[in-house]
């Protein structure tokens, strides 16, 4: 069976222990209450108390927000860069793979906001790699003879520095792939600025998939640069995690998968499922029989009352009109008596 180990970053959750053993499905049932909505109907007693152990249990109390990152190639963070506090002080989870895929049900999308990060880098320029590289606290240095073949340098905690050379193109790939993350968060977050001053603002899932990892470890003559890679990946989700704290005032949780597999057999681990809510009406008639002479024989009675009602109404009428137009003219006893009551 295949462990996979699940990152809750926020301070919006509790636990007796900073590590916890979950099913995969419980994990996606976990992000559907972080955004408010309740778990699946089929949802386990036992899962449910794994929830009540890691959630807040006052249920007006979610955040509506959660950023998921599932990252390929790196087994437990903790391992790669002990002195990342962002992973070390999070709750850790041992997921046991019982399936390919959990299912993470939402409502109808008009209640929640699904924002896919995958989007791919269409162009860029070297100042847009310096700023990139400045925000990371590092710095971009240009290549004289060639544009776009510059060395990115980023410090990372452990005082280490990493040097991306962008002529090289296992070096090139992956350094594109996190600033295209970086990009797609930046505009998750304007898309939150504008939800934020809607009347009714909607849950927001933020989903991202990271695969560069992998394809640092696939090359040959990388020469131990994936494990640079992994400290420099783990920066930029804890730097990127600091930026959507602040853009969302707390109120967001990050759930971070890391399944060290490869991307092949793995690809995406939760799987999106929105699931209509019935009126209470479409119950009703879904409850209801289907047999055709069943139905028929309801239309009859409805259409036989209906007309049956029609015709009193009506004769009704015609009798009130009749007998209102053929009254007697003569003056009310009652009225023109000149009779004094005491």
């Amino acid at each position: 069976m295949k462990i996979f180990h699940v990152f809750l970053i926020s301070s919006l959750l509790f636990s007796f222990s900073r590590s916890k053993s979950m099913l995969l499905h419980e994990v996606g049932a976990a992000v559907s209450v972080l955004l408010g909505f309740a778990p699946p109907v089929a949802f386990s007693a036992a899962g449910s108390s794994k929830l009540n152990e890691v959630l807040i249990p006052n249920p007006f109390d979610r955040p509506l927000a959660v950023f998921m990152l599932e990252v390929s190639g790196v087994d437990d963070p903790v391992v790669v860069d002990p002195k990342n506090d962002l992973f070390r002080n999070a709750l850790k989870s041992s997921v046991d793979l019982g399936s390919s895929k959990a299912d993470i049900q939402l409502p109808d999308e008009e209640e929640v906001s699904v924002i896919s990060l995958d989007e791919p880098l269409e162009d860029y320029t070297e100042e847009n790699i310096s700023d990139f590289a400045s925000w990371l606290g590092g710095s971009y240095v240009t290549d004289a003879t060639k544009t776009l073949h510059g060395v990115l340098t980023i410090p990372l905690a452990n005082g280490d520095n990493v040097n991306l050379h962008m002529s090289k193109k296992v070096h090139r790939e992956f350094a594109l792939k996190l600033f295209a993350l970086s990009q797609n968060i930046r505009k998750a977050m304007k898309i939150h600025e504008d939800l934020s001053e809607t009347l009714q603002r909607p849950a927001e899932f933020l989903m991202a998939s990271f695969d560069g990892i992998k394809a640092l470890q696939e090359q040959d003559d990388t020469d131990g640069f994936d494990k640079q890679g992994m400290r420099l990946l783990l920066a930029t989700v804890s730097k990127i995690f600091d930026s959507l704290q602040t853009a969302y005032e707390g109120q967001i949780v990050g759930v971070v998968v890391f399944n060290g597999v490869p991307q092949s057999e793995a690809k995406t681990l939760m799987n999106v499922m929105f699931t209509s809510r019935s009126s209470p009406r479409w119950l009703a008639e879904t409850k209801s029989s289907h047999n055709t002479t069943t139905l028929a024989a309801q239309m009859l009675v409805r259409r036989t009352l209906a007309w049956v009602t029609g015709i009193v109404l009506l004769t009704a009428t015609l009798l009130g009109v009749y007998f209102l137009l053929n009254m007697p003219l003569t003056r009310d006893t009652l009225l023109y008596s000149n009779v004094k009551l005491d």
